[in-house]
């Protein structure tokens, strides 16, 4: 049974390329994506969370305004009864210069995995298939049900 992940750019950002991009390599590699588009609420994310059963919420932002579209995310999540792993990547931060920092603050604030914008689809499609515990083989036996 495939995955399901939710994606989405958050906040008033709305740049779509990246999550087009992750929508294609995800669902190649097997997961069932529900793309919520740009300039997506952390609301909508949630609620989509909730009505698709979701496994994991994979948030973009490129705007660099990152840090205030997810504040209180997490909360929202787990008010909503959620406990899954959520990946945040893009370019986090206006003038994002260390780049540890800036991992490390979005991890504090719930992120289980951090991106910056220079990370392959494939990092994060690995990521996934490790926080969801998801073998290859798996994965490679949806794919080939998707194109049969």
């Amino acid at each position: 049974m495939p995955r399901t992940v939710i994606l989405g750019v958050i906040g008033s950002d709305a740049h779509v390329v990246g999550i087009t991009i992750l929508e294609q390599a995800l669902s190649a590699a097997g997961f069932d994506v529900v793309n919520l588009g740009v300039q997506t609420s952390q609301t909508e994310f949630v609620d989509a969370a909730k009505a698709h059963d979701a496994d994991a919420v994979l948030v973009s932002s490129l705007y660099g305004h990152a840090e205030q579209d997810c504040g209180g995310f997490h909360e929202k999540l787990v008010e909503a009864g959620l406990d899954l792993p959520t990946y945040i990547g893009g370019n986090l931060a206006v003038g994002q210069d260390d780049w540890t920092e800036t991992r490390r603050r979005f991890e504090r604030m719930g992120f289980t995995r951090v991106f910056d914008s220079e990370t392959e689809p494939q990092e994060a499609i690995d990521a996934l298939q490790v926080d969801l515990d998801v073998s290859t083989t798996e994965t490679d036996q949806e794919s080939v049900r998707a194109y049969s």
